[in-house]
This record gives C-alpha cells, sequence and structure tokens, in this order.
C-alpha cells in the first residue's frame, strides 16, 4: 500500500509540473518561483558591436569572423562551467532551471551579419516591441512552458558596457511575457572574460530587482 501511494504521488507531482509548463502564459508566472524555466541561452542576432572592426582588431581582439564560432559558444559554456557565478536560477528566484541551449544556438549560428558599427547612438535603439518581433519569429525547436534568455543588443568597450534585454517567454505561443533592458559593467582579461563579465553583472542585477518587477 505504501509502495502504492508514493508511486501515485510521484506521477502527482510529474503532472502537476508538466501542467505548469504547458500553460506558463502570465507575467505573474515569470516571477512565480514554483512555475519551472527553461534557460534558452544567449541571443546575438540584434547585436552590435560599438567601434571599427579596425580598432579592436589593432588591439588585438576578435575579428568580425571569430565572434559567431569562437566567442558566442565560449559565452554559452560558462552556464555550465561555472553555474555559481552565472546564475540562472539565482537570477529567476528558482532553485533549479532546464537548460536548452540549441534554441539560441541554432539562432546564433545563422548569423553571418557585420556585427560592428562606428556610431555610440547605436549601443541602445531597441524598444520592447523589437523584443517582441524576435520572440514571434523564433524557433523553439518544440520546448514548451516558460523560457528565459538575454538578448544582446550592444557592446561598447569606450564605455566598458554592454546592454541586454533580459526576457521571459511563454514558448507555446512565441510570446514574451516580460522584457526589460539592463546593462553590465565589463572588465577582466581577454576578449571573452572581459565581455563575460557583463552577463554576470546583468543577471546579478535583474536578480536584484526581480521583486520590484514581480509587484509591477
Amino acid at each position: 500500500m505504501k509502495i502504492i501511494t508514493k508511486f501515485t504521488w510521484l506521477i502527482a507531482l510529474i503532472i502537476c509540473t508538466t501542467t505548469q509548463a504547458l500553460f506558463a502564459q502570465t507575467k505573474a508566472d515569470a516571477f512565480n518561483p514554483k512555475v519551472p524555466v527553461t534557460w534558452l541561452g544567449i541571443d546575438f542576432s540584434q547585436m552590435r558591436f560599438i567601434g571599427s572592426e579596425a580598432a579592436y582588431k589593432a588591439s588585438g581582439e576578435l575579428l568580425n569572423s571569430e565572434f559567431v564560432n569562437k566567442y558566442i559558444p565560449a559565452w554559452a559554456n560558462l552556464f555550465i562551467t561555472e553555474p555559481k557565478t552565472y546564475n540562472v536560477p539565482r537570477a529567476s528566484h528558482r532553485d533549479t532551471v532546464h537548460f536548452a541551449f540549441k534554441v539560441t544556438e541554432a539562432a546564433n549560428n545563422a548569423l553571418s551579419k557585420n556585427f560592428f558599427t562606428e556610431n555610440p547612438n547605436d549601443f541602445s535603439t531597441l524598444k520592447e516591441k523589437d523584443i517582441v518581433e524576435v520572440v514571434k519569429n523564433y524557433d523553439f525547436q518544440g520546448q514548451k512552458g516558460l523560457g528565459m534568455m538575454l538578448i544582446v543588443e550592444g557592446m561598447s568597450k569606450a564605455t566598458h558596457l554592454a546592454g541586454a534585454w533580459v526576457t521571459f517567454v511563454n514558448m507555446n505561443d512565441k510570446t514574451v511575457l516580460f522584457t526589460v533592458y539592463k546593462t553590465g559593467n565589463s572588465r577582466g582579461f581577454g576578449f571573452r572574460n572581459y565581455w563575460a563579465h557583463s552577463w554576470y553583472n546583468i543577471l546579478k542585477d535583474f536578480a536584484s530587482d526581480f521583486d520590484s518587477y514581480k509587484k509591477k
């Protein structure tokens, strides 16, 4: 009898969790620690480096051609190799999160644009409606429920800042549940570490403001 009871309880828990994931479709779900979150990674489809490619190259840093194949995967991997630092559960106020990097990986791998602009005003130009359009055209590869991602907009070495939209999405219907623009300071040695510090700061800042967003 005890075995049956435990089995029944386990099935009920699985059904409850699955149901929460399938029907996560309000802003309240994004800020409800009981609703499971899938971390989708970092999207660079809207990203621009502020400054010329020649200037970056002269300082011994990246070329446009290296960005997609070398640095984007390196940053994605930090969330696996250094989870206590790049802590998505802490940022989303969950105990754990599910990872589905393939979603943003597919979008990033398709990029072939020139990421550089010398206009400093290009650092931040997107509005919430633009993020809505990005998500609307996403391929979530069969993932369901509540997803969380960073959509990077600008990276400026002159100001030591990167800017990104912390975004919660309903993967069932490709809608944005909540998105907010954040900037994070950059520092460190080497191109990967220098900008990785921005992702850390953006998530940390969002975690600190979590309760205030929840009340809005």
